[in-house]
């Protein structure tokens, strides 16, 4: 039997900052004022959720125990915090801003993932597909706030 240890920790990883930008997409749409961001974070949430849970479907066939919470230590938690008191003010761009950050941040993360030489080819492809989700927010929310700063 195969060692799946690297597999699984690589995953729980993605699964934690994943339910991180969920949670932070939610949050993002109880503060926006704007309908058309309200929508769109509620649908990306929903989105950040889907990749979560496939995740955890993999942890779980590899034998593992799929982290089922975000990390505290997760930048992008940090980021969720700063969106908290940025959003006191419903101030839309600031909002695009904070979930841009943290866009970032789970974009990076994937795609470290990707580099990895270890991970099993089964693992590289459901990374790869959940990339594609995950830089078509990132590239989403990138357009829209260099939209807003002119």
């Amino acid at each position: 039997m195969s060692d799946n240890s690297h597999d699984i920790s690589t995953l729980n990883s993605l699964i934690a900052t994943t339910i991180d930008s969920a949670d932070g997409y939610t949050e993002a749409a109880k503060d926006s004022e704007n309908s058309r961001f309200t929508a769109l974070f509620t649908s990306r949430a929903g989105e950040r959720r889907a990749i979560a849970t496939r995740l955890q479907q993999q942890v779980a066939a590899l034998g593992g125990n799929p982290e089922d919470d975000g990390t505290l230590l997760a930048g992008a938690h940090r980021m969720f915090l700063n969106l908290k008191s940025v959003v006191t003010g419903n101030d839309d761009k600031a909002i695009i801003n904070e979930v841009e950050a943290g866009e970032d941040h789970i974009k990076a993360k994937f795609e470290d993932a990707l580099e990895d030489r270890k991970l099993s080819p089964a693992v590289r492809d459901l990374v790869e597909t959940s990339y594609m989700s995950v830089k078509a927010g990132h590239d989403e929310m990138r357009d829209i706030k260099h939209s807003m700063q002119h």
